[in-house]
């Protein structure tokens, strides 16, 4: 069963395309969405929550059609987009309070469970968290209303190694019972290779490449210089599929 598919997802801006994109997430699965920042990751993930306006394409939704099913998707929907931030002078408990009212299948002995799993205070303001520690308060929030499709928007960057290590592996927990499956857009391709199922990568609003990983990643060994032994990684691959030469 696919979670989510995306049938040719175009936008149109006045200096900026999306182009025709589809692509499929399976039940069970982490799905990669790479590009560097600009390429449209961010763009895709909003217009298929429809928080803009598409111009053509469609999406579906735990096989539903998610503009008419849009308010019950959502609740079974966990999403981590940036920009996007709470007020920083808020309690967590407080926050809380307010967003489990919105879903009706939330779980309260599950909320405490992950605030324990995660060391959330939830006596803390905010501002008083950590970037890693407000990923991981939204992770607890979506884990607590039954969320089954977890959408993150670059939810490693800025973050230290260590603390996107440990977020990689609460992303592997999240889909290890096959039930729950998360699209995960980044430019930090070294945290794709620890977890991703699958990769689709993004160019200049344009779907290039949508394979699993390891047939991603040997798709594009081509790009190896004669000299070179030894296979390139999915960092070495976007690097050179990115690379511009500049005159001076």
């Amino acid at each position: 069963m696919n979670l989510l598919e995306v049938k040719e997802l175009s936008k149109n801006y006045p200096t900026f395309t999306l182009k025709n994109v589809s692509f499929q997430v399976p039940e069970g699965k982490i799905i990669g969405l790479i590009g560097v920042n600009g390429a449209g990751k961010t763009t895709i993930l909003k217009a298929l929550l429809n928080l803009i306006p598409i111009d053509q394409g469609s999406v579906l939704m735990f096989e539903k059609i998610f503009l008419e099913n849009e308010l019950s998707c959502k609740q079974k929907t966990g999403v981590v987009l940036g920009g996007i931030d709470f007020y920083k002078e808020k309690i967590v408990k407080d926050i809380t309070k307010v967003t489990k009212q919105f879903y009706a299948d939330w779980d309260e002995a599950a909320y405490q469970n992950f605030l324990k799993l995660f060391s959330l205070d939830p006596n803390k303001k905010i501002k008083e968290l950590s970037a890693g520690m407000r990923v991981k308060y939204l992770i607890a929030l979506a884990l607590s209303h039954q969320a089954k499709l977890f959408i993150f928007d670059e939810p490693t960057s800025g973050l230290d190694p260590v603390s996107r290590d440990e977020l990689i592996e609460i992303f592997l927990q999240i889909v290890k019972n096959g039930d729950k499956s998360i699209l995960f857009s980044t430019h930090i391709t070294s945290d794709l290779e620890k977890c991703a199922d699958s990769i689709i990568y993004i160019k200049e609003g344009e779907l290039i490449k949508d394979a699993p990983k390891d047939v991603f990643i040997e798709d594009f060994q081509r790009l190896k210089r004669p000299d070179e032994t030894g296979s390139l990684s999915l960092e070495d691959i976007m690097v050179r599929m990115e690379g511009k030469q500049y005159d001076f």
